[in-house]
């Protein structure tokens, strides 16, 4: 577990990236091995990008992989990754995502699990205290982010 903690305090670095530059804190790390072959933070806001969560910028960020490299990678992410991000996750055949905290906004977990890949959640009060911290000084960029895909649901 030593090994998830430290990966997910480099998410989590990337996830405070984003907050620094105005943007949502969600951050997530590529780790092949025992190593970071890249990182990501949510760009929505900073790029007005329509897909540029933190999940999807450190795929990106990565370039283009062999098979044989995806399916030896561990996704980290700081919250329960969305329908899209899953979605490249089963794509390029990630075999496992460790969430750092899924309670105040769950992802489509189950549609990874679904497709064999492992989803591992830490309840890492780091990835919440940030993400609540976020959406309690700016409810109104959360809520105009959350009503674009047509979820109002609030934030627990």
């Amino acid at each position: 577990m030593t090994q998830d903690n430290y990966f997910m305090g480099e998410a989590i670095k990337e996830a405070e990236k984003s907050l620094l530059e105005g943007g949502i804190p969600i951050g997530a790390v590529l780790v092949k091995g025992d190593e970071i072959i890249s990182q990501g933070h949510n760009r929505l806001i900073q790029n007005g990008s329509a897909v540029l969560h933190a999940e999807m910028d450190a795929i990106e960020n990565a370039g283009r992989l062999d098979y044989e490299d995806y399916i030896e990678c561990t996704l980290y992410t700081t919250l329960s990754p969305c329908p899209m991000c899953s979605g490249a996750v089963i794509l390029y055949n990630i075999p496992k995502v460790v969430i750092g905290e899924n309670t105040t906004l769950m992802g489509a977990e189950n549609l990874l699990e679904s497709n064999d890949v492992e989803v591992v959640v830490l309840n890492d009060l780091r990835c919440r205290d940030l993400f609540l911290k976020f959406t309690s000084k700016n409810p109104e960029i959360w809520q105009r982010e959350l009503a674009k895909v047509g979820n109002t649901t609030e934030v627990k």
